[in-house]
């Protein structure tokens, strides 16, 4: 094997330094930290960078398959830093990158018969670190919403409308966030969550919270915001919510960034 030739590490003369080299939309399962449960199991799609050099011809792609490999068994967020660092060292590089999106599970009971059942997030972790281990960890979560407008409400003589939505969440992380803390803010600012399994006894109690508690687009985007800045872990963050109108022929959209 030694005798094989290394194209990869020839020189090239073009002098032309590429930002972004590495492998991206592979499927590996990987192991997360749990809030509840320590532990689960999901299946991410995974990208994996680092900065070619200009003198170099290319990377060597098969190092960052074995590096994802030796550490699938707990993708942490306090241990991202190191998988960027060996990206860096085993590829030569000066900068290196990781993106994960895989869905999220949590249990959740329903608000009155107690019914438990699964429900999924869409999640997302992007990290990228330099030669000097200044590393910059982005935590995102899209959490499915009910809201029910004001105006609605204030104008009808029955009922209001409502609609299903998505309050979506992306923080800088200073020190390391639960995945369900952040999906809790989203799920709390807004005029109802939402359930993967709902008896009669429970849809009556969602209907009327959602109904007691009127939200524009606005609201829940400002109620967020409030909520983070409160949170010394953050150090930055966008905010994007969404509804998808029940009586509109388009969406409702709000966005902060702070």
């Amino acid at each position: 094997m030694s005798n094989l030739a290394d194209v990869q590490s020839q020189k090239d003369e073009r002098n032309i330094p590429i930002d972004k080299v590495g492998v991206k939309n592979l499927t590996y399962p990987i192991t997360l930290l749990d809030k509840t449960k320590q532990h689960q199991h999901t299946i991410a799609k995974i990208n994996m960078y680092v900065l070619l050099p200009s003198d170099f011809k290319g990377t060597h792609m098969s190092r960052f398959i074995e590096i994802l490999n030796e550490n699938r068994e707990c993708i942490d967020i306090r241990k991202i830093g190191k998988i960027l660092r060996e990206m860096r060292e085993r590829l030569n590089a000066k900068k290196s990158y990781i993106e994960l999106n895989f869905p999220y599970f949590i249990e959740k009971a329903a608000p009155i018969t107690g019914i438990k059942s699964l429900m999924s997030y869409e999640c997302e972790v992007k990290a990228c670190g330099d030669e000097n281990n200044n590393e910059e960890i982005t935590l995102t979560v899209k959490v499915p919403i009910t809201s029910l407008c004001p105006c609605s409400k204030e104008i009808s003589d029955y009922g209001a409308h409502n609609q299903r939505g998505i309050a979506k969440i992306s923080a800088i992380l200073k020190e390391f966030v639960w995945i369900e803390d952040l999906i809790n803010v989203a799920e709390s600012s807004a005029s109802c969550d939402i359930y993967s399994l709902l008896k009669r006894p429970d849809e009556k109690y969602v209907t009327e919270k959602a109904y007691n508690n009127p939200m524009f687009v606005e609201d829940i985007a400002r109620n967020i915001t409030q909520k983070l800045l409160q949170d010394k872990r953050i150090s930055h963050f966008e905010i994007e919510v969404e509804n998808f109108e029940s009586i509109h022929n388009h969406n409702a959209y709000a966005f902060i960034s702070r």
